[in-house]
């Protein structure tokens, strides 16, 4: 993961992420990715899963 912290308290998920930081272009090279999961991700001790990804135009 890239600049994703993630915490559960009782059925809420947060999701902590820096808008400041960037690691570069996407793979079209039309966006500055901001963070990113990956892929998908197991949540700890949770069933559910979660993708995300934060970009910002170019």
């Amino acid at each position: 993961m890239k600049n994703v912290e993630f915490s559960v308290e009782g059925n809420i998920l947060n999701i902590k992420i820096d808008l400041s930081k960037e690691f570069g272009p996407s793979s079209s090279g039309k966006n500055i990715i901001v963070a990113s999961t990956e892929g998908n991700v197991t949540i700890p001790n949770r069933e559910e899963k979660i993708g995300l990804n934060v970009y910002r135009k170019k």
